[in-house]
């Protein structure tokens, strides 16, 4: 995309070339259906978001249309032509198709959606939007939430359809809603967290007038169902620019009802003086974090290291020295985390990997410089389990030190950690530490039924699995007699 600050004339050429030759790529799919839609009398436009990033020169095989149909007419023209449908959304006017088709040389699949023209509105109560049915497209298009995302493209004629300045917009990289913001943001107050949702995908900069209607309509966001704040969330944290997109959130208000305990570290300095606030060192712990990714977006790394401080505040003391303290701020913000997310409706396996995360995410530092016994590595191993190496990532992202003596020594130190872990895993099964003696052995070797003291001599042997590795059968059988006797 080009830069605002170009010359709009070649600005606008270019995203409409972009345009042509990304349409021309999707034409034998949507020019099939439109047909289809034509011969049963109805239009179809392809809308939005397909749009915006045909335009962008990133359309994929996701497209979205708009049509005078309505949904049991669309349902009648779809069916005998895709490969799959699904009504999840039809009550919102949407009905959702798979087309497989081949495209030159390729064989292609298509995810479609095409949705009714429609207006929708909250009222004060409901978390809900109420739909109804319009009759043009203009009608539908000024009810989209920015005017990038207003565009259209009359199919097969191919007539661009933008009586909103849309494509100005996004040659200027602005976004901007089509009526008012304070009318677009009431209908559906989830657009005020997908605007700072698109500013972190698109890297795109919100209008002054969209940023003050955001702040001052902040509070209305809570009439919006915590599943679709989480989501609108996740797709922010999972884009290419969250920071953009969580700053918004917080300088308009949002965040207080969303996340608070984001906005809450801004009130506190860490305990080394070296960063704004832990606020700021958190993002940048983000921006760390996704540095370090491997393979794609990791929602639940990037999670962990968005709140891995948020106990701070909870945990801040002044020492009698003049220091600032934070102890027990990665148990405090576990816990806090697991209750966030829980609001949030995230699943049980998610919450318990990030809350993991934020509880394990000092337990580098708590050993100090000193060499580790092949014991704390075990016990480190065995601690994280799956997280792992997302722990290692997390624990590295968080080093923010200016200091760049200080930053190399917190790296090596961690190179040797893993190093360490590297050496023991090719000695023992590090991934699956267990002890020598199962609980069917157990049984027999101390000649006892299932009960509690199976369960405790269980651990006994896993605490000396950790703190020995693995024992000969000889020797933990004699260990495990050893312990029996001193139970009485």
């Amino acid at each position: 995309m080009p830069n605002a600050n170009e010359d709009t004339p070649t600005a606008l050429s270019q995203v409409q070339r972009r345009a042509v030759s990304e349409l021309l790529r999707v034409s034998p799919v949507a020019d099939d259906l439109a047909r289809r839609f034509q011969e049963a009398g109805f239009s179809l436009a392809l809308v939005g978001g397909s749009v915006r990033d045909a335009l962008l020169g990133r359309l994929g095989n996701d497209l979205d249309f708009t049509t005078d149909a309505r949904p049991e007419d669309v349902l009648k023209i779809v069916r005998p032509w895709a490969d799959a449908v699904w009504e999840v959304g039809i009550a919102f006017g949407t009905v959702g198709c798979q087309k497989e088709a081949r495209v030159g040389d390729v064989d292609q699949s298509y995810q479609i959606e095409v949705t009714t023209y429609r207006s929708e509105a909250y009222d004060r109560t409901s978390r809900k939007p109420e739909v109804s049915y319009g009759d043009s497209i203009d009608e539908d298009l000024v009810r989209r939430d920015f005017t990038v995302n207003a565009m259209a493209v009359a199919l097969p004629e191919k007539e661009f359809i933008d009586p909103y300045g849309g494509l100005e917009d996004l040659a200027a990289r602005v976004l901007r809603t089509p009526g008012t913001p304070e009318a677009s943001f009431s209908d559906d107050p989830l657009r005020m967290m997908r605007a700072a949702r698109f500013a972190a995908q698109l890297d795109f900069e919100v209008a002054p007038e969209v940023v003050t209607a955001m702040t001052e309509m902040s509070g209305r966001i809570e009439i919006v169902s915590a599943e679709r704040v989480r989501d609108e969330l996740n797709k922010l944290l999972l884009s290419s620019h969250p920071r953009k997109g969580l700053g918004l959130l917080v300088d308009t208000g949002l965040a207080e009802h969303v996340l608070p305990e984001l906005p809450a570290l801004r009130l506190e300095s860490d305990e080394h003086h070296r960063h704004k606030d832990v606020y700021e060192h958190s993002l940048t712990v983000l921006d760390q974090a996704i540095d370090l990714e491997e393979d794609g977006p990791d929602l639940v790394l990037r999670i962990a290291a968005l709140l891995h401080d948020i106990g701070k505040p909870r945990t801040r003391r002044f020492e009698k020295d003049g220091r600032v303290s934070f102890h027990h701020h990665e148990v405090v913000g576990a816990k806090m985390t697991k209750k966030r997310m829980t609001a949030l409706k995230y699943s049980n396996e998610m919450i318990k990997d990030v809350s993991r995360l934020v509880e394990l995410h000092l337990r580098f530092h708590g050993y100090g410089t000193g060499e580790w016994t092949d014991s704390a590595v075990r016990r480190y191993v065995r601690d994280a389990g799956p997280m792992l190496s997302r722990l290692h990532k997390l624990t590295r992202s968080d080093c923010t030190t200016r200091n760049k003596r200080k930053a190399g020594a917190l790296s090596r130190a961690y190179d040797g950690l893993e190093d360490r872990i590297a050496q023991l895993q090719e000695q023992e099964e590090l991934d699956a530490i267990r002890p020598d003696l199962d609980g069917n052995q157990i049984q027999e070797i101390l000649g006892i039924g299932p009960g509690p003291a199976i369960g405790q001599a269980y651990k006994f042997l896993l605490e000396l699995r950790l703190e020995n590795g693995p024992m000969e059968h000889d020797q933990a059988v004699a260990a495990l007699k050893e312990w029996w006797a001193t139970q009485g």
